[in-house]
């Protein structure tokens, strides 16, 4: 993409101020914290519910960015780059990709539906790659901004397209539709998903279908009741497992680790292996076929490729590696616009300074070789990459394009040649098709830990974090807790996360906890809530910032500072207004206000209190005094002192219930985590974290028959039980066992059976079809903490701080 600031401006109507007129771009952006951006790139400052770019407009000029879509000009920056000022940047980044869109002449497959989409689209993009050059959208680009940048990916060597499309409200669908302009329509299954923004099922589908407004063909399940709101002048393709009036009728036979599909098409009979047995993954294998089918391929090859189907990897995952090293695993794919994506990804949670890539050849780039890995090279550089490791035949060709890099021909000869290489202290990003079979490169690099993980969703936590910041002022500042290992889910990736979305503080209960976070990098300001007044040298030494709760500790620690000659070292002033834990009590607010008059070797950052009842509205009254109480003793030591803290009171819950009180910054705690005590509001928050393991054993008891200690369970009838490698050390209270909890395996609820053992615990799986490997869900979406803490008389919190650190955690991003 090469398009001149002329041309820009004309495209998008909008008025130019700036200081050169001639620039070529090749890049578009709108994300600030991205490497890449460059002289050559067109910044766009899009503004939403709870971020506005305009405000790292200056940073980007720091950075040599010089050109940008903007609403307005920021307050000093003029005459300093070139704006391109509009009404609307979203609407001016989804005209410009339809411009753009409209520059390309070649089949485009446009995908929408409730679920499967992201499926579809990859497993087309391995079916039809041996005889096309293929654009698709990276990971799940498919709304409303993440579809015009898929679209802007494409290039003159490109001769299909496969773009997805997602809405969640009515008035989305006609924005994507000009800018997919899709010749191949596939519907795929309607769900419940975003239920929520459409008044009723019916309006959903009419949504839906404006997608295919203008398409040559629409492929779908065959379905009366969505045919119905169909254009009479929109030709379809239907397929079905149970309607023979189908043009594609399909009987399936399953089997324990694959599905024989009976195919009858234009009066022929022909079958198809697929190594799948679950409804979805039919459902998106026929999608599939009906695309081959319409396309014209012949039987042998539609059978070949149809066969070697394969479970899409939709995650960019974080896991610990060897010799504390951390690993991005990314290793089902490889073009270039997803490593784009997987190099921004790596910037975000990069834990060590040391950035090695681990890169097998590109396929589906559109450009030639020598253009390719020139593009390549420059993305590496830009994004510091220390080292390169090139595996296949073509990128080897090219490896002194890479500074400081290695080649091998094939996977088998890079793990041949493993024990001589150094692989410590450094993250690795491992990138590459399918076909490279990376997964062995990650099973070599990924630290040994038993089969039990927590997998936490990075996508989850920012949505979260979002939700909350909808609900403030646009000057209130925001406090993230971190503390207790990120309630159990990771206390540094959280962290490093939230420095991404430039959230104010960190907060921690122990000072330890705060240095490991400085010691891992992380430079946002951290308020150590707990301090214990040995670790006060310490505190200063990691330039962390203690809360302040007693005469006796804040005399020590003015003591320190002016031994190390500290001027207006920060600390923060604890009010106890009710919690009766720790603060200063309203009587004890002169002394405290006598010695801050008297030195100047620290400086009160914060005045804060804690609210001990905003989740339960019956305690309104009291919550209300506490919030009073407060405002006037943070009111008189400002008077007193003549200062201007930050004052703070609100957590999770009072950022909800108490908007009165956000006074100049909140606290969010395990509503990030996607817990709240509110079941409104718990719809609106993503699950975090999902603790899962495997199935070690089954086994047939026998009537009379026990399982585990002390015989409480005995079976009264045959019984299948499997046993699952977790239990009470791996943080699952005993109080689940007995037949109260449960587990959930293949979607149904497997009832744990007998006490819940130190490393294991049994389940009954007698009408359960499943095997011993297959995964178990211990909680996330189902059983939910919350659901679990109901059940035990006991509170998320300790749900999710109980996960002991010999459970592996697991990062992704969607």
């Amino acid at each position: 993409m090469t398009i001149s600031l002329h041309n820009i401006t004309s495209i998008l109507n909008a008025n130019f101020q700036g200081i050169e007129t001639v620039i070529n771009f090749d890049n578009v952006s709108i994300d600030s914290r991205s490497l890449q951006n460059n002289n050559k790139t067109l910044f766009f400052a899009l503004v939403g519910p709870n971020n506005d770019a305009h405000v790292y407009i200056e940073d980007l000029i720091s950075k040599d960015v010089n050109n940008f879509v903007v609403t307005h000009i920021p307050k000093g920056l003029k005459d300093k780059a070139n704006f391109l000022i509009v009404e609307n940047t979203l609407v001016s980044l989804q005209k410009f990709a339809i411009y753009y869109r409209d520059l390309f002449h070649f089949p485009i497959i446009g995908i929408t539906g409730s679920n499967g989409k992201t499926i579809v689209k990859e497993w087309l993009n391995f079916l039809l790659s041996p005889d096309y050059n293929i654009i698709r959208s990276p990971k799940s680009y498919n709304s409303q901004v993440g579809v015009p940048l898929s679209v802007i990916g494409i290039n003159e060597n490109h001769n299909l397209g496969i773009f997805e499309a997602g809405i969640s409200t009515r008035g989305e669908m006609e924005n994507l539709q000009k800018i997919i302009q899709p010749n191949i329509g596939i519907l795929t299954n309607i769900g419940t998903a975003h239920d929520e923004g459409f008044s009723n099922i019916s309006e959903k589908i009419k949504e839906k279908l404006k997608l295919f407004t203008n398409v040559d063909v629409l492929i779908l399940n065959k379905n009366k009741s969505i045919e119905a709101f169909i254009n009479n002048d929109v030709k379809t393709f239907t397929w079905s497992l149970n309607d023979k009036s189908a043009n594609v009728f399909c009987h399936k036979n399953t089997f324990v680790d694959y599905s024989i599909l009976n195919i009858t098409f234009e009066n022929k009979n022909f079958e198809l292996k697929i190594p799948f047995t679950d409804e979805a993954s039919i459902e998106n294998s026929m999608q599939c076929i009906l695309t081959m089918l319409y396309l014209k391929y012949d039987l042998e090859t539609i059978q070949n490729r149809i066969s070697q189907l394969f479970p899409v990897e939709m995650r960019l995952k974080v896991k610990n590696g060897i010799n504390n090293c951390t690993l991005i695993d990314d290793s089902y794919s490889s073009d270039f616009q997803s490593l784009k994506i997987a190099l921004d990804f790596l910037e975000n949670q990069k834990q060590h300074k040391k950035k090695t890539l681990i890169l097998s050849d590109i396929f589906q780039s559109g450009l030639e070789n020598e253009n390719l890995y020139t593009r390549v090279s420059e993305l590496i550089i830009s994004n510091k990459i220390n080292r390169v490791i090139c595996i296949g035949n073509i990128i080897s060709k090219y490896k002194n394009k890479f500074l400081n890099a290695v080649s091998y021909i094939s996977t088998q000869d890079f793990i041949a040649d493993f024990e001589n290489l150094d692989f410590a202290n450094e993250t690795i990003l491992i990138k590459g098709s399918r076909q490279f079979e990376f997964e062995k490169i990650v099973t070599l690099l990924e630290e040994k830990t038993h089969e039990t993980v927590l997998e936490i969703n990075l996508n989850a936590i920012s949505h979260n974090l979002n939700y909350y910041k909808s609900k403030l002022n646009p000057k209130t500042k925001i406090m993230v807790m971190v503390k207790a290992f990120g309630y159990g889910s990771g206390g540094f990736e959280i962290a490093k996360l939230l420095a991404h979305h430039k959230v104010d503080y960190l907060g921690v209960a122990f000072a330890d906890e705060g240095i490991e976070l400085r010691q891992e990098g992380i430079q946002l300001p951290i308020m150590v809530l707990n301090p214990e007044m040995t670790s006060f040298p310490s505190i200063i030494q990691y330039h962390l910032e203690p809360e302040i709760y007693s005469i006796r500790g804040l005399k020590a620690f003015i003591k320190i500072a002016e031994q190390k000659e500290l001027i207006n070292y920060p600390i923060h002033i604890k009010i106890n207004t009710g919690m009766n834990r720790l603060g200063f009590d309203d009587e004890i607010i002169p002394e405290l206000i006598a010695i801050l008059q008297k030195n100047n070797s620290i400086q009160v950052k914060s005045i804060l209190s804690h609210l001990a009842a905003s989740d339960d509205l019956k305690q309104d009254i009291f919550t209300k005094k506490q919030i009073t109480n407060f405002d006037a003793i943070s009111s008189k030591i400002k008077t007193e002192l003549k200062i201007d803290p930050i004052r703070h009171i609100s957590n999770t819950s009072g950022i909800s219930n108490y908007p009165e009180a956000q006074f100049d910054m909140v606290r969010l705690g395990i509503g990030l985590y996607g817990v709240s005590n509110d079941e409104n509001e718990t719809r609106e928050l993503e699950n975090v974290g999902t603790l899962k393991s495997i199935i070690s054993q089954i086994r047939t008891l026998n009537i009379g028959e026990s399982v585990g200690y002390n015989r409480r369970f005995m079976a009264e009838k045959p019984t299948r039980i499997a046993t699952i490698p977790i239990g009470y050390a791996d943080g699952i209270s005993r109080a689940w066992g007995n037949g109260v909890g449960y587990v959930l395996i293949n979607d149904k609820k497997a009832s744990i059976v007998g006490s819940v053992c130190m490393d294991m615990l049994m389940v009954d799986v007698t009408e359960i079809n499943c095997f011993e490997g297959n995964e178990v869900i211990i909680f996330g979406k189902n059983p939910s903490v919350t659901t679990i803490a109901k059940a035990i008389n006991t509170i998320p919190y300790e749900i999710l701080t109980s996960i002991s650190s010999r459970v592996k955690r697991v990062f992704y991003r969607e």
